[in-house]
């Protein structure tokens, strides 16, 4: 840090300590002012230039320096001053306090900042530069956050000072005159009567109502600013049309149909999405194929003689299609007609936020229009830029249900979950895997213990993960593929038959033509949203795999609801999306289940926890079917059974988690779960014993101790009546 850096710091924290040892917050209150009014008044009528400029000074003090008691100060403005001072002291010397606040910010922390977080930064002031100004004015119209965390964060920025004082100095009149309006008529209080006068009740009903005001005003003006330049169809073909056929875009229209809106939609392949055809539903059969193998090369732990698997891959990936066969229908055409919804065969693109052009499969084009649109085209598997790893055809979580014959040796890019799951999958079956990560352990999103539980079950199972392992580069040689990796510093080769890529997924915006309509991409590819899932315009939503920040297919579904419910009611009422319980599954074996908080988490985001650990080989129905590996690990606050997150690795993790989840969601604690029955014996117990654990652990050891006495002493009585019998018997 530079030295005048360091003085500026000192300076600051010198005229706040000041403040505060001279009790300059107890000054600035309601109260004290009050009890000076009558003095403060005569001598303020004696000076008023002098009142006017030394108030207008602390104010910027105040402001500047983000000390409390500028809300008093303005409501002190209106008392003394009137409104016509009064206003112009407050509006000015807020404007310059704000503006000093902005320049401390920018030239303390802006630079290392820049430093530190270039991409970020550089995000931020792209939509500075496009919106700032606006959204400036937003927030001093409507503070959804106080005004000094604005001005420390404008700070940041690359907004120009001069913009930012004007923009500020603007938005916040209206509000300024209400409160010193305010002040004016509770400066003139001099007996109970006067509480009830006209005035003033005007004065507080438009202290209520300015709030209101002003967000609507500002909705009003975002709605104008955003619009400008389009025309708005007279009529429409349909309440919402959607694009995408995958499970957020199902959902939307089942949603739209279901209160008899009119609905489209556009889907340019197969109704269902990655889910059904390429991701929930054949990797799940595959991964069900998978375990009946090992449990056939292991039965004798089910007392029955183990035999070698010989299973044809072929009947497998044939069983898969299958299985995606029988759920079709769910997601079928004919189905969602059936439901009210237009089903259109065709790839969408937008010519205005209410107008799509649609070019059917069978090559002719039409336009149609809605009041309101939803994109929801889902994501691919990305595919990292390696040299040479596009000539070895490499396999996806798409194409790779393609395949007719099993891979003798799989090298698998990528340690998440859909690495994981297929490549325990495929070892399971047969195939030689070599699993490369190059994190320092697998399920990075996961916490350690978890991650090191499924790492000894992988090299259990015979997989070769190959850990801080980075693919640098493919080829040929002497006609064997390989690849070689970077491994802090050392070349390692290894050779495969085929590589299946799963390093994260990218979105489907291509071909949607959202420049269009002034819609960027996130650099994930991902389309940005609003807590109304609404993208840009009000009207203009996405949901699912294309929005982020999930990808999950009950993710989407949850986006979907939201994105269709405001689609269609937004103009009465806006539901912002909740994902403060959004559990997931990774489908390996042992099975990873979590909602809420992980440890790594809650430590990151300074939450205090304690941890309660329930290990299901203690379980009686894990014991009986040999699967008694695992734990649960549930998080709750120091002394208290509210769940802020919990975890289980094992078999039936996913249905275990359930029980966790829905009492997260409405807000029952262990408590709870342990006061209920649950039948025996079930998997479902383990939830039970979790929350048993938990209350072991919380035992009211002093009530425990007093009652052993109490059980002891009562006991002793007993014993003496007894023996008193005896002596009477043997008399």
């Amino acid at each position: 840090m530079n030295r005048s850096k360091l003085l500026l710091i000192i300076f600051i924290v010198a005229i706040v300590g000041i403040f505060l040892g001279f009790d300059g917050h107890k000054l600035l209150t309601l109260e004290n002012l009050q009890g000076h009014q009558g003095a403060l008044a005569e001598w303020i009528d004696q000076n008023l230039l002098l009142a006017v400029t030394g108030y207008a000074a602390i104010y910027v003090v105040v402001t500047a320096l983000s000390l409390p008691g500028a809300t008093i100060m303005t409501l002190a403005g209106g008392a003394f001053f009137g409104n016509l001072y009064g206003l112009a002291a407050v509006s000015i010397a807020s404007t310059l306090g704000a503006s000093l606040a902005f320049l401390v910010a920018r030239f303390l922390m802006r630079d290392t900042l820049r430093k530190r977080y270039a991409e970020t930064v550089a995000k931020m002031d792209r939509g500075i530069s496009k919106d700032g100004a606006f959204y400036l004015a937003t927030l001093r119209l409507v503070p959804v956050f106080p005004f000094f965390l604005i001005n420390l964060a404008m700070g940041l920025t690359a907004m120009k000072l001069r913009t930012y004082a004007l923009v500020s100095w603007v938005a916040m009149l209206p509000g300024t005159f209400v409160y010193v309006n305010a002040g004016t008529q509770l400066g003139q209080i001099e007996s109970t009567a006067d509480i009830v006068s006209a005035d003033l009740l005007l004065s507080f009903a438009l202290l209520g109502l300015f709030p209101l005001i002003a967000k609507f005003v500002v909705g009003f003006i975002r709605r104008r600013k955003v619009y400008a330049g389009w025309q708005k169809p007279e009529h429409f073909d349909y309440n919402l049309l959607v694009i995408g056929g995958g499970s957020a875009g199902l959902v939307s229209a089942y949603i739209a149909a279901a209160v008899k809106a009119k609905v489209a939609l556009i889907e340019k392949h197969k109704m269902g999405g990655d889910c059904l055809n390429t991701g929930c539903v054949p990797s799940k059969a595959l991964i069900r194929s998978a375990k009946a193998a090992d449990t056939l090369r292991h039965a004798n732990r089910y007392g029955l003689e183990s035999v070698p698997v010989k299973g044809s891959f072929k009947n497998i990936m044939n069983r898969v299609k299958e299985v995606i066969a029988k759920v079709e229908p769910h997601d079928s055409p004919e189905r969602f007609r059936k439901l009210g919804v237009d089903c259109i065969s065709g790839e969408a693109s937008f010519v205005s936020p209410w107008e799509l052009e649609v070019r059917h499969n069978d090559g002719h084009t039409e336009r149609l229009t809605a009041r309101s649109i939803i994109v929801a085209t889902g994501g691919k598997p990305a595919v990292p830029p390696i040299p040479g790893l596009e000539d070895m055809q490499p396999l996806t979580s798409e194409n790779l249900w393609e395949l007719q014959e099993q891979p003798e040796r799989l090298l698998v890019l990528g340690g998440g979950p859909i690495g994981s799951e297929l490549a325990h999958a495929f070892a399971r079956l047969g195939s030689k895997v070599i699993q490369v990560e190059r994190d320092d352990r697998l399920l990075a999103k996961e916490d350690e213990d978890v991650a090191a539980l499924i790492l000894e079950q992988f090299e259990a199972d015979g997989i070769d993960v190959r850990l801080r392992h980075s693919a640098a580069e493919f080829c040929i040689e002497d006609g064997e593929k390989v690849a070689y990796c970077d491994h802090g510093g050392e070349r390692v080769r290894i050779p495969f038959d085929q590589v299946l890529v799963a390093v994260g997924r990218a979105a489907n915006t291509t071909g949607l033509n959202l420049e269009r309509i002034g819609v960027d991409t996130q650099p994930n590819g991902t389309i940005p949203v609003e807590d109304d899932m609404s993208v840009r315009y009000p009207n203009v939503f996405a949901c699912g795999d294309v929005a982020g920040p999930y990808q999950f297919t009950h993710a989407a579904a949850h986006q979907a609801w939201y994105a269709a419910v405001n689609g269609l009611f937004g103009q009465f009422k806006r539901f912002r999306v909740d994902y403060r319980v959004m559990p997931w599954v990774t489908f390996t074996s042992p099975e990873v289940a979590r909602v809420g908080l992980s440890e790594a988490e809650a430590r990151e985001q300074g939450v205090a926890y304690e941890v309660t650990r329930y290990g299901l080989d203690d379980l009686d129905r894990a014991i009986a079917e040999s699967e008694d590996y695992g734990f649960i690990k549930v998080l709750t606050p120091p002394g208290k059974d509210k769940i802020l997150g919990a975890v289980v690795v094992g078999s039936h993790a996913g249905e275990i988690l359930a029980e966790f989840t829905l009492a997260m969601k409405h807000g029952l604690g262990l408590n709870k779960i342990l006061g209920t029955i649950h039948p025996y014996p079930t998997w479902n117990e383990s939830a039970k014993y979790a929350a048993g654990e938990w209350k072991r652990a919380h035992a009211p050891e002093g009530i425990l101790k007093l009652l052993e006495k109490l059980h002891g002493w009562r006991r002793g009585k007993g014993q003496t009546r007894q023996q008193k019998r005896k002596e009477i018997t043997a008399g």
